[in-house]
């Protein structure tokens, strides 16, 4: 087993078989961080590393900061699943997932670790100036499969992330004004915020229905942007955000 490792940051190698060849054709641009979601490191790196699972991460980074990679970057893991961004459904193909001990929602959530923060914080900076990953595609599990994931959740520090020089970020507008649109209501202004989650890279159609999708999706906007108040629904503040994020991007 070669002892070396794609990052020039501190890492030690704990293969999973759980990979396969990336398409001749597909370029890295994104890195979707997940948290683990188990009761424990030890449980969350075992299923990583089991074939039967059919699931694995490029990198896993504990609570102390020691990182493990578990893939190479060259190859493709299975950390996805089912998602899309910007209409580009074959996110694993094109992506490098890093896997975050925490227990995640259904095992007891906490904050992350300072150490640990920093470790994922260098891990990405390393990982980004590399393969030339655009702030904008530094992205969490949830923004990719809204309907599904919740990971790496509200407690995760994106705000640390940006100060080091990783992932898109914005100060969020403070809670407050009379805009609530909601699951059940439909009209122009609906249709004026599901334009605006589409231009920035969720999956919603632009009906001016706000169903369910839309409100996954802003959920999962909220969660990584706006994570003050994680309720679904689009208030001012969560209009607000958008518009300065969306603002902040190359064109706009």
């Amino acid at each position: 087993m070669s002892i070396s490792t794609d990052t020039s940051v501190k890492a030690r190698v704990h293969p999973s078989p759980n990979h396969g060849a990336r398409p001749d054709e597909a370029t890295i641009d994104m890195l979707i961080l997940h948290y683990t979601g188990m009761p424990s490191a030890e449980a969350a790196l075992q299923r990583l590393c089991d074939p039967s699972t059919e699931v694995s991460a490029h990198y896993f980074v504990h609570e102390d900061g020691q990182i493990l990679q578990c893939v190479p970057e060259s190859c493709r893991a299975w950390h996805a699943g089912k998602s899309t961004w910007k209409g580009e459904e074959d996110i694993n193909s094109r992506s490098i997932g890093i896997e975050i001990v925490n227990p995640g929602h259904e095992w007891g959530y906490r904050s992350f670790p300072e150490q640990q923060i920093a470790a994922v914080s260098d891990l990405a900076l390393d990982i980004c100036a590399r393969h030339g990953i655009a702030a904008w595609n530094v992205l969490a599990h949830s923004d990719i499969a809204p309907d599904r994931k919740e990971d790496p959740g509200e407690l995760f520090p994106w705000e640390a992330l940006a100060r080091a020089g990783v992932g898109h970020h914005v100060d969020p507008a403070p809670i407050g004004g009379n805009l609530f649109m909601q699951e059940g209501d439909a009209g122009q202004p609906v249709e004026a915020v599901q334009s605006m989650l589409v231009l920035y890279g969720y999956g919603v159609d632009v009906s001016g229905e706000f169903d369910a999708t839309t409100r996954h999706a802003v959920t999962a906007f909220q969660r990584h942007f706006r994570p003050e108040k994680v309720d679904g629904i689009v208030d001012q503040s969560t209009v607000e955000t958008l518009h300065r994020l969306l603002a902040a991007l190359p064109g706009f």
